[in-house]
């Protein structure tokens, strides 16, 4: 294999999760046990530093038509509104007509934010479904995979692009740079926004490696990609949402001077030491002993005769359960709000999937798989744990959303 960002063969594995279902393929009752495995392992590239997976799920598969919606979270909402209002104060607020393309829109809740700000918006979605939710919501949204060829077809330039928690998904990742590049205008900004690396290492969040996920950038190794395509990132900062996710505004390369905060978030990762190998190599370490201690404490509960719940469905907690080895024998169900995995299984564990107002009876113990979500859960929540329920997070993060 060679190296996704920078063409190397120089690549070394540092962490292997073992064989997994890719892990949005929630199931239908009768096609549980049907569903198929793969290798879950992360290589660190020796002349770039960019850790990323050695195996690709076609994007296809993953994103054809998938079950995620952005706007059933309340905090992720807010946290797109801030964004939208931040980006049009920094650089669009007096411009008279202002227009913004999302990559991966989902259904649309970024750009409903920035609609409300009297940007024209487009929509780039691959999920047939979501794209059909997000243009029945008044979002126009193009049904496709963004790449260089989808921007030559929409045949226009955009003041913004944004790609929200997608960025480290490209199969096609040079064709979408090359895409961007052509479509940004010259006095443009592109909004990243990705899961950083040396936070999933500080939280201990190894549940964010998935199929999905094909790259897990710094700040060191996403300029190295941006450099390649003519791009380059002038400001940054770490915001809680997920755990802790760089927020990033981009343009063409030589036309804007890098931040003060960008050149001090540097200086700070070089110093922290997460971009060389001895890092994933300890970070491997950590997940080992997380494993461990989270049977224990799992075995420890059902030996007691507790019942336990997983709160939430999310995708990266089928990493978790499906590296664990945990299944009903230890959790009981899963509690989510998405209506579309109503009756659906996880992959791999095979943990039915309860909506909200189908759970009765409450547990003893909900674990918490939407761990990014911990200061909202717990808020909506006050009325269980008084009446004793234990909120247990096996992640938990120190930039808390």
């Amino acid at each position: 294999m060679i190296c996704r960002v920078c063409d190397s063969y120089h690549l070394e594995e540092v962490i292997d999760l073992g064989d997994q279902p890719w892990c949005n393929n929630f199931l239908k009752k009768e096609e549980v046990g049907q569903e198929p495995f793969y290798p879950l392992k992360v290589l660190f590239c020796h002349n770039c530093h960019t850790s990323q997976l050695d195996f690709t799920v076609k994007k296809e598969i993953m994103f054809g038509n998938h079950t995620y919606l952005s706007g059933t979270t309340k905090s992720l909402s807010e946290h797109f509104k801030s964004i939208a209002i931040e980006v049009d104060g920094l650089f669009f607020k007096d411009k008279s007509s202002k227009s913004i393309l999302d990559i991966g829109s989902n259904d649309g809740t970024q750009l409903k934010h920035f609609q409300a700000l009297g940007y024209e918006v487009l929509g780039v979605e691959s999920s047939t479904t979501t794209a059909r939710i997000a243009n029945d919501s008044g979002v126009p949204t193009l049904n496709a995979f963004f790449n260089q060829k989808t921007m030559a077809d929409i045949g226009k330039q955009f003041d913004v692009f944004n790609a929200s928690g997608v960025f480290f998904h490209l199969e096609e990742l040079h064709s979408v740079c090359e895409g961007i590049k052509q479509g940004l205008k010259q006095d443009g900004v592109f909004v990243v926004q990705f899961l950083y690396m040396k936070s999933i290492m500080e939280n201990l969040a190894f549940d964010q490696i998935y199929h999905e996920h094909l790259l897990y950038y710094t700040l060191e190794t996403i300029e190295v990609l941006l450099n390649r395509h003519g791009l380059s990132m002038f400001d940054a900062y770490l915001a809680p949402i997920h755990g802790g996710s760089i927020i990033g505004y981009i343009t063409h390369m030589g036309t804007k001077t890098p931040s003060e905060r960008l050149t001090a978030m540097r200086l700070e990762e070089d110093a922290s030491g997460c971009n060389t190998i001895e890092a994933y190599r300890e970070f491997d370490l950590r997940i080992k002993r997380m494993r461990d201690e989270n049977l224990l404490y799992l075995n420890s509960a059902r030996d007691a005769g507790k019942r336990v719940f997983g709160f939430g469905a999310p995708v990266k907690g089928n990493t978790m359960l499906n590296y664990f080895g945990v299944g009903p024998d230890l959790i009981e169900c899963l509690v989510e709000k998405n209506d579309l995995r109503r009756g659906l299984y996880s992959p791999g564990m095979h943990i039915p999937l309860l909506i909200e107002d189908e759970v009765t009876d409450l547990p003893d113990i909900y674990y918490v798989l939407a761990w990014n979500f911990k200061k909202e859960i717990l808020a909506n929540s006050k009325e269980m744990i008084e009446k004793g329920v234990e909120f247990y997070f096996p992640v938990n993060p120190k930039v808390s959303a």
